[in-house]
């Protein structure tokens, strides 16, 4: 993503969540193989520590045995059952029914030999020759310092975060190589826009400025109207070339904000768009205040509503109305057009995403529309309907 930026290249959201998801599967199987690295070498460390402990318990599984055997033979006399202060002991019949138990844990599993228990002591059990006592089953138990476990710990915190690092250090790496046929696909169309506003600049401000001289008073109606084409195209290119000039160069304009008044400039703009408004015959129904003031550059205000006005013309019907309305903190557009679905709303800010291919444009408008709004914190409300219109509402604070 940082590479991305690094080169003035927006990803659209299609493309960050399937980057995102990659990114996302790869570390829940980092996770998983970590996970099960610290399961298998936790058991491996347990079955160790049992083995260390195994030779012990069979020394004093055997000193028990010789005791119980005399506590058999000489019942009469002792009547006492066996007890030592390094273990405790249990002894369980055939039924494995507790005969007597000095033991801490209360569960015993007799189908075990040697295991470790939830409370850290050591179960050792064993199977006398003879059922002394009626004994079938021995269970001699120790305890366990926990000092292996917190060492244990320990070592799998720092080895596995260790690990992890690196792991998102190799994540990061992967991720660049997979992106990188994106990023050169984005870089080259970015450096192709670039380069034909480089080429249009000359020649659709000579066109332009040469139809703004005209005093088309003068002209007969025939000459008028072919002029008007002209005039018509011109401001298309311009408007088109205007929104790629911005597009290429925001991140290297210094913004001039100051207190301007909104409704001066939205009439202005209303009046740059009537002649492409009058081919489709749409009617523009004024509702704006005076004295509408707000601080911003007045580039990137006039742009967005240019942008706003030109959708709203572009998608409109013929013979249809466009109703603008300023008001303190709110401009309202609202069309009378082909509307849109909710799917095309949620995606309405995608640069280079167009829903209807029969009419112009790159499919940027809106994506500037966006990153003005979001520089400005600006709110833009939209709202649609399938052949009834579309309806934007910007709204701010003073």
């Amino acid at each position: 993503m940082l590479a991305l930026k690094n080169w003035d290249i927006d990803l659209i959201r299609s493309e960050k969540r399937t980057l995102l998801g990659f990114f996302s599967l790869y570390m829940i199987l980092c996770l998983i193989i970590l996970c099960f690295f610290t399961f298998i070498y936790y058991s491996f460390q347990k079955d160790l520590l049992l083995q260390e402990k195994r030779t012990e318990l069979q020394n004093y599984t055997s000193d028990f045995t010789l005791r119980l055997k005399d506590l058999h033979i000489n019942f009469d006399k002792y009547k006492y059952y066996p007890r030592d202060e390094r273990y405790n002991s249990a002894i369980f019949d055939s039924d494995k029914k507790n005969i007597f138990s000095t033991l801490k844990s209360k569960e015993v599993d007799l189908k075990k030999v040697i295991y470790l228990t939830n409370d850290d002591k050591i179960h050792f059990i064993t199977q006398p020759e003879s059922y002394y006592l009626g004994t079938k089953y021995v269970v001699i138990e120790i305890s366990q310092s926990r000092n292996w476990i917190e060492e244990l710990s320990d070592f799998l915190f720092y080895f596995n975060g260790s690990i992890f690092i690196i792991m998102l250090i190799i994540g990061y790496f992967l991720l660049n190589i997979l992106i990188k046929p994106m990023k050169d696909a984005l870089y080259l169309l970015d450096r192709f826009i670039k380069d034909t506003t480089h080429e249009l600049n000359t020649p659709v401000s000579t066109i332009v400025s040469n139809i703004e001289m005209i005093n088309k008073d003068t002209l007969d109606e025939k000459l008028k109207k072919k002029i008007n084409r002209i005039d018509i195209g011109a401001k298309t290119i311009s408007n088109i070339y205007d929104d790629l000039t911005y597009l290429t160069l925001n991140n290297k304009i210094v913004s001039q904000n100051t207190n301007l008044d909104l409704s001066y400039i939205l009439k202005q703009r209303l009046e740059y768009f009537k002649t492409l408004a009058d081919v489709k015959k749409i009617v523009f129904i004024k509702d704006i205040d005076d004295n509408i003031s707000i601080f911003i550059d007045e580039k990137k205000i006039s742009k967005l509503i240019d942008n706003l006005l030109s959708n709203a013309i572009k998608y409109n019907k013929i013979e249809g109305f466009i109703k603008i309305t300023l008001k303190k903190n709110s401009l309202i557009i609202e069309d009378s057009g082909k509307g849109m679905t909710k799917e095309e709303l949620e995606n309405l800010f995608i640069r280079y995403k167009r829903f209807d291919k029969t009419v112009g444009g790159f499919g940027i408008g809106l994506n500037i529309v966006s990153i003005i709004a979001k520089e400005y914190n600006l709110k833009v409300i939209f709202s649609s309907n399938v052949n009834k219109g579309t309806k934007v509402e910007i709204k701010w604070q003073d």
